[in-house]
């Protein structure tokens, strides 16, 4: 498993300037790595508001990542959808995939997997899959470079 001060220096590394973000139970974990960092970590209270700050920041020459789980990139469906088809910004989001890894192994009745999956396929979006408990530091840095990178709107379905 990767340690959260591992996961803000790549992030660093990759050029974020701002996490726009709703800390849930995986990717909270990153909060006190984040406290003791140069990224500029801001809390919203929904997904959808994430994104629209994200625009924000975009348009003022920031590079925001949005962090969510999937619940929440569910419920910001319509703000994607005006990033990146509307507004054509490269928005970047974390994804966080509630059950992933119990789905992959058959162990759980959520559908969350399933659905984050087909919706960001749906938005039309560039994404990779990553699993931090099967992944290490340069593995890490590597995919968030190349999401950072990536010229349109991505999004990285992060297993939990």
């Amino acid at each position: 498993m990767l340690d959260p001060n591992d996961i803000v220096s790549a992030l660093h590394a990759a050029g974020f300037t701002h996490l726009v973000w709703i800390p849930d139970t995986h990717l909270g974990t990153w909060d006190a790595a984040l406290a003791q960092s140069r990224l500029a970590p801001i809390r919203v209270c929904r997904e959808g508001e994430a994104v629209g700050l994200a625009i924000g920041l975009m348009l003022g020459g920031a590079k925001p990542l949005v962090a969510i789980q999937c619940t929440g990139f569910f419920e910001a469906g319509d703000a994607i959808r005006n990033a990146a088809h509307d507004l054509k910004l490269p928005l970047k989001l974390i994804v966080g995939v509630r059950s992933a890894r119990a789905a992959k192994a058959g162990k759980t009745g959520d559908n969350c997997p399933h659905f984050a999956e087909r919706l960001v396929e749906a938005w039309e979006l560039h994404r990779t899959r990553f699993d931090p408990a099967e992944s290490d530091t340069t593995a890490l840095a590597q995919t968030l470079m190349l999401l950072a990178g990536h010229p349109t709107a991505a999004a990285l379905l992060w297993a939990e």
